[in-house]
């Protein structure tokens, strides 16, 4: 096997999987490095047998006479609608857990738990129980069961119907531009389906029309699989709070019980979550000679339960990794169970569990992996698939191979983690739309002085994917993060980015030194790094949710915030999808690699341009960091301009 790996920002983190003896991603991106210019440019089709046709200058359409801005309107709708479905699925089997905890909770005759989180989304969809009743249980439970209730049904309308709850979620000044080009998104499934039936060969050929309705799957997935999931994952498992928290794989204890959790599907978690706290399972991880059983943060999930770490510091032993950094996880030889339910499960860390003898378990058949064991999550069947997760754990930390442990796996004796002084041991974990709130004093006003005093000139949301492609792994991410801070640009950030960032050190407090001078004054008077951890790609919706109360503090609209975002490193068709909900907001969209319709003048006319007439928003390409960064000062200058900054 070659010694070649694409760069990481992360080098230690690199210089670990040079020395792996294995094969991961990182090694398989030098050999997949040379790609298909068709493809790029999204101009090859091959959706009926007449196909693959390629469009070129000398061949500009297809059998059919489908040309190029068809053929590459028809591939980008395509993977928006597929990565609204993933988020869309996510947001359904939500509601679903919701709707199970309401249930059990009337049946038992027991409150909520987490009853400010429910009443707070009560009262913004106008469910009548405010949580204000003396004992609070079966009135409680019937308000989560009204809440699931309403979002099941708003995603299962049909097209033509449109979203009830969209009205109640929505900034009201946004709202009126969506309703003037009509792009109010009908449920979200048909929506879907829609897109699916509308790309299909010799269908739909207006290029405007898909991209019109790319905008709409970016609303309902930024106001449903975003938004609404975080808020019915704070009732189900918790609220994020700040922490400061150690991350990297240094977080990986190797005499525990570790099991590695990897997806978006917090709350498929939160009975395994609840039975770990249980002395009963934590004395019988003693018994096969560990300390205890933890969960060990990857990926989304674990970036979710990093924010909500306040509540889960006895299992939860912190966030090793984004996607990438995965198949390290594993190579670190301490995990004993590796339980899955989503994407961002790269099939890459399959030979390698193969190869250590790692048990797989998935929770969710659409992410079903080759060798792993498929349980399906249900209600009726949550305690037999917990008891089995827990029962494949301990299992296999008495099976953990010798050669990879440096030792039997023993009482008593002593086990080790190669990497167990990656990552930081301090580095900020838990900021939300409330969380932040809460740290400014219960007013956005500070933030708002400090922007208008200049010392902040703006916020950039550096979020989304890892790729490899964009200068390696985290390369741009890091990079780009680091020369805004020195611009005074405040960086909050959700994703697999965050990942990158934290294991670099960005948001630790060290970080302030890479400040410009206001910027750093700021960060030094509230005590917080100047790049903020605000979780999995979910939490995308909560950095939008910030943006919608600082233009209802200043009453603006979005377009006229000192305010960009940037994907630098987006990798999945949910990205995407992300990225119509950013345009269909109006703010200016940064990726660091085109999407895949360069082919098309037109696409590439209409998201760069033509977008600012209609949504206010705009996409811009840009894939050399320095250059990005100013591109963005220049936006904010010109937003505090327009807002007499």
């Amino acid at each position: 096997m070659s010694d070649l790996i694409c760069s990481s920002a992360d080098k230690p983190l690199e210089n670990f999987l040079k020395e792996c003896g294995e094969e991961t991603s990182h090694h398989r991106m030098i050999t997949q490095q040379n790609k298909c210019g068709y493809g790029l440019g999204g101009v090859c089709c091959r959706l009926c047998a007449n196909g693959p046709c390629r469009l070129s200058p000398s061949k500009p359409k297809g059998v059919c006479g489908a040309d190029a801005d068809t053929i590459a309107c028809r591939n980008f709708l395509r993977q928006v609608a597929a990565g609204s479905g993933c988020y869309t699925h996510v947001a359904e089997n939500t509601a679903k857990r919701l709707r199970e905890l309401g249930e059990e909770c009337k049946r038992e005759n027991r409150k909520v738990k987490n009853k400010e989180s429910l009443s707070r989304l009560a009262s913004v969809l106008g469910i009548a129980c405010k949580g204000e009743c003396a004992s609070c249980t079966s009135c409680c439970a019937d308000s989560a069961i009204q809440i699931a209730d309403a979002v099941l049904e708003d995603l299962r309308k049909p097209y033509e119907e449109k979203m009830e709850l969209l009205k109640k979620l929505a900034l009201p000044k946004r709202l009126e531009v969506w309703e003037k080009l009509n792009i109010l998104p009908g449920g979200a499934k048909d929506e879907i389906f829609n897109a699916v039936v509308k790309t299909s060969t010799n269908l739909n050929s207006d290029p405007a029309d898909m991209l019109l309705q790319c905008l709409r799957l970016g609303i309902s997935t930024g106001n449903y699989g975003l938004i609404l999931t975080n808020l019915m994952n704070d009732i189900i498992m918790s609220t994020p709070q700040i922490t400061m928290d150690p991350v990297g794989l240094r977080v990986i204890d190797p005499n525990y019980v570790n099991i590695m959790i990897t997806g978006h599907q917090q709350s498929m978690f939160a009975d395994l979550q609840g039975k770990l706290e249980t002395e009963i399972i934590q004395k019988s991880a003693e018994l096969v000679g560990a300390k205890g059983i933890r969960l060990v943060g990857c990926t989304c999930v674990g970036q979710d339960y990093q924010a909500r770490s306040a509540s889960y510091k006895n299992v939860f032993c912190g966030h090793a990794g984004n996607n990438y950094t995965s198949e390290a996880v594993l190579m670190t030889g301490c995990i004993d169970l590796v339980v899955s339910e989503f994407n961002c499960t790269i099939p890459g860390i399959e030979p390698i569990c193969e190869k250590l003898g790692i048990p797989m378990l998935c929770l969710d058949d659409v992410a079903k992996k080759a060798n792993a064991k498929l349980m399906p999550y249900s209600a009726e069947q949550k305690e037999e698939i917990t008891g089995h997760i827990i029962s494949e754990a301990l299992c296999g930390f008495k099976n953990r191979k010798k050669e990879l442990t440096g030792s039997c796996p023993g009482k008593g004796e002593k086990r080790t983690n190669p990497m167990c002084d990656h990552g930081y041991e301090k580095s900020i974990t838990g900021l939300s739309e409330l969380s932040l709130l809460n740290a400014l004093g219960g007013s956005l006003q500070p933030l708002i002085d400090a922007i208008a005093s200049g010392k902040i000139k703006g916020i950039a949301a550096v979020v989304g994917c890892s790729n490899l492609r964009a200068k390696g792994h985290d390369v741009f991410t890091v990079e780009l993060a680091k020369e805004l801070v020195k611009k005074d640009i405040l960086v909050l950030s959700a994703g697999c980015t965050c990942g990158g960032l934290e294991n670099c050190g960005l948001m630790t407090m060290e970080a302030i030194e890479l400040c410009g001078d206001g910027l750093k004054e700021v960060c030094c008077a509230l005590g917080v790094p100047p790049v903020l951890n605000f979780g999995p790609c979910l939490a995308i919706g909560r950095v939008e949710m910030v943006a919608c109360e600082l233009a209802k503090a200043l009453d603006v609209d979005l377009p006229q915030l000192p305010v960009v975002v940037s994907a630098p490193q987006w990798l999945e068709e949910q990205a995407l999808a992300d990225g119509a909900y950013a345009l269909a907001l109006g703010l200016p969209l940064h990726l660091a690699l085109a999407p895949f319709v360069t082919g098309s003048k037109v696409a590439v006319s209409v998201l760069t341009e033509g977008m600012k007439k209609l949504t206010g928003g705009q996409l811009i390409i840009e894939g050399e960091v320095e250059a990005a960064a100013d591109t963005f000062e220049e936006i904010i200058l010109e937003k505090r301009k327009g807002l007499g900054l």
